[in-house]
């Protein structure tokens, strides 16, 4: 029944074969693992054969006080070799087994970091997170315990079966497994149910992970809205979809254990009728008949195993190939075949015809030309195309109408990791990591000295907010920067990008919470510290970008406006409206002050 189990597709079609590239690997503990085992299977054959023995010697009356001790010694000596030999097989399989979670969390993981945006568009944190740790687990189970269960079920099956076929009767043993392909034929229906019941339970699984990531990633959303009654109800249905789905991958997976217990159980009848016959006629003596029964009560073992490893396949299974759907995704945005060696700032020139993001044209027409060490200013409304131009250069898309070059190269032909060393870049949503502000600003380059974080801190004007705080530069920001104000959080943001004096700096709309003075006094600390190299700046207000060599004015994802700030004011535009605007707000807000 078991060999026929591992001959199966279920068993075999993927998962065995798929993950032969781990054994392979592993071999060598496997191998000392299973030996282990299996020596832990012939030993355990001992006991009952003793006791039959003993038992024949007792009904005879010859049992004398030297062979009994003779033979609890051996007893003895066979359980301190079955101790030692079990904590060898648990080591050298289960402990084992842990690597191979270790592998695929680690090919996750280098899987995440090296996909484009689109890929987290599509798979959201919650359903990421399941598969690193819920899938993950499932294949660490089947590495350990399931091997385990097929190995030691199918030795101790094979030489049981064996010392019962040619030891005590092949007769009562032809007839005990008679059984048994019927209960592998029950089995295996059943298996086919547990597989779908699984994949759909997993799914659930990830689906309530990103309900629970959301919830508690927003809870200040929540609160301020008064909603927490709605989304305590939004939660409990998806918790009741989950609960309902594990139930029903449950309801089979509970049926093995009575299904194999009903065989099991047809055995010990056939066993009883067919042994009580045969010691009447004094074919096997009562002896034998206890040991043959002892023996049937190890196989009770490798039949329950088959329950075990039924689900822990199916699991793997399932857990596998949703792991292997993320891993045999490739990013959009890849390395050229024969990437330039080196790579060095220079004259920045956009030639793009068009652009589309998710089947919509986001840009088109957008030609222009920027030279090392200048600074570019991107202004317009919402929408309007600022952030997708940046994010073009940082290669978080590529290109299919149009160029971006980088001295006389495209940038396509740098490899993304010279490309984004380039360059250092504030996003518009700022991230800090839960650790000290410290070794946030030195997140890239953590022997960075005090000395150094200090001074960027000083050039970005938050080294007084910093210093302020009761730990200082120790400070724990929380997660995401939760204890940090908006306008922290933007020049915390700045200062781990300048701290490395990239030779682009990118600063897309980070200025947006600071005060005006505080503005001006970090674009007048960046037009010093950053001479000779090449700065862009996207704004909504426009006093951050009026000292830039070029204005780029967006709309629609077009070019409606360029030039100097004095070129734009004498253009009497979008930009001269709207920086007239902006300065009568300001002298209106200095006029209640």
């Amino acid at each position: 029944m078991l060999a026929r189990f591992f001959k199966s597709k279920t068993f075999s079609e993927n998962i065995i074969v798929q993950l032969w590239w781990f054994f392979t690997l592993e071999k060598r503990r496997y191998v000392i693992g299973i030996l282990s085992l299996s020596l832990v299977a012939v030993i355990n054959l001992l006991p009952p054969m003793i006791m039959g023995k003993i038992v024949d010697q007792i009904s005879s009356r010859q049992l004398a006080g030297q062979a009994l001790f003779s033979q609890l010694a051996l007893l003895l000596l066979a359980a301190f070799a079955m101790y030692g030999l079990r904590y060898v097989w648990r080591m050298y399989i289960l402990g084992t087994s842990y690597r191979l979670g270790q592998i695929m969390r680690q090919r996750l993981f280098e899987q995440f970091t090296k996909m484009s945006p689109s890929f987290y568009q599509q798979h959201r944190t919650g359903d990421l997170m399941a598969h690193a740790t819920n899938d993950i687990n499932a294949l660490t189970r089947l590495a350990g315990g399931g091997v385990m269960s097929a190995v030691d079920a199918s030795i101790t099956a094979l030489v049981t079966l064996l010392t019962m076929f040619f030891s005590i009767s092949w007769q009562m043993t032809l007839i005990a497994i008679i059984p048994l392909p019927f209960m592998a034929f029950a089995t295996n229906r059943l298996a086919k149910k547990m597989h779908e019941s699984f994949k759909h339970a997993n799914e659930a699984f990830s689906e309530l992970n990103n309900s629970v990531q959301e919830s508690v990633s927003g809870i200040k959303v929540t609160k301020s809205f008064g909603y927490q009654e709605q989304e305590l109800a939004s939660f409990q249905k998806i918790n009741q979809r989950t609960f309902e789905k594990n139930m029903t991958a449950m309801s089979y997976d509970v049926l093995f254990d009575p299904l194999v217990l009903l065989f099991v159980g047809a055995t010990y009848v056939l066993t009883l009728l067919v042994g009580s016959i045969m010691v009447g006629a004094n074919q096997v003596t009562i002896g034998s008949l206890v040991t043959f029964i002892t023996y049937l009560d190890m196989l009770v073992w490798p039949l329950m195993a088959v329950g075990f490893l039924f689900n822990m396949t199916q699991r793997g299974k399932v857990s596998y190939e949703r792991i292997q759907k993320l891993l045999g995704q490739e990013s959009d945005v890849v390395d050229s075949s024969t990437p330039l060696a080196e790579i060095a700032n220079g004259r920045l020139t956009y030639d793009i015809e068009t652009f589309s993001y998710d089947h919509q044209e986001t840009l088109s027409d957008i030609h222009f030309s920027l030279e090392k060490g200048q600074t570019l200013g991107l202004v317009g409304q919402t929408g309007s195309g600022k952030t997708s131009l940046i994010k073009l250069l940082l290669r978080e898309h590529d290109l299919e109408a149009g160029a971006i070059r980088l001295g006389q190269h495209n940038i396509k032909d740098y490899s993304l990791n010279d490309l984004r060393s380039l360059i250092g870049y504030v996003p518009q949503d700022q991230f800090l990591f839960a650790m000290s502000i410290l070794d946030n600003i030195r997140f890239a380059n953590p022997e960075l000295s005090q000395k150094q974080v200090e001074e960027v801190t000083e050039l970005t004007q938050v080294y007084e907010d910093i210093m302020a705080m009761p730990d200082g530069f120790a400070t724990l920001v929380g997660e995401k920067g939760v204890s940090l104000s908006g306008g922290q959080k933007q020049r915390i943001a700045m200062s781990r990008a300048m701290i490395l004096d990239p030779e682009v700096l990118i600063l897309d709309d980070s200025l947006s919470a600071v005060d005006a003075k505080t503005e001006h006094a970090i674009i007048e600390n960046l037009k010093t510290k950053r001479s000779g190299k090449t700065t862009i700046i996207t704004a909504h207000r426009l006093s951050a970008v009026v000292h830039a060599d070029l204005i780029l004015v967006m709309q629609d994802g077009k070019i409606i406006e360029r030039g100097r700030h004095e070129d734009l004011l004498a253009q009497d535009g979008w930009y001269a409206q709207t920086y007239a605007a902006q300065q009568l707000d300001l002298k209106g807000v200095g006029d209640v002050f």
